[in-house]
């Protein structure tokens, strides 16, 4: 499934670069969106350097993905601007991005990390964190 990322910016004025991002992991910095109850982030703007990577962690809840920019890859496949990705709950993936992309995400709960290797150790894709 695609979709126009036009369509996301304009739910978030156009203008991304007045946004306050932190960093979230090597190379990857978090715009917090939006909380749960319990002060979990649950809606963020996530922003990865090129070669940057998330470790292996495992879903507890639904994950929902939309590349705004670049690209984003995991072990099942890369997803370019305007794609969605959906993980079920239970899930588990490294990703990492290549060349640095944008992503919206959305998440139940937080995730679970499994391990802190960068994706260099068997999966495709530059070595990185994220």
């Amino acid at each position: 499934m695609t979709t126009s990322p036009a369509v996301f910016s304009g739910l978030l004025g156009g203008d991304l670069s007045g946004l306050v991002f932190t960093p979230f992991r090597p190379g990857v910095d978090i715009c917090r969106l939006a909380d749960n109850a319990a002060g979990e982030t649950t809606l963020a703007l996530l922003r990865y350097g090129a070669g940057a990577s998330v470790p292996r962690h495992m879903h507890p809840d639904t994950e929902t993905i939309i590349v705004l920019t670049g690209a984003q890859s995991d072990e099942r496949g890369t997803y370019r601007a305007g794609d969605v990705v959906v993980n079920a709950p239970g899930s588990a993936h490294r990703v990492w991005s290549d060349n640095g992309c944008l992503v919206l995400i959305s998440w139940g709960k937080p995730v679970r990390i499994l391990d802190d290797a960068p994706h260099g150790d068997g999966c495709t894709g530059a070595a990185g964190n994220g």
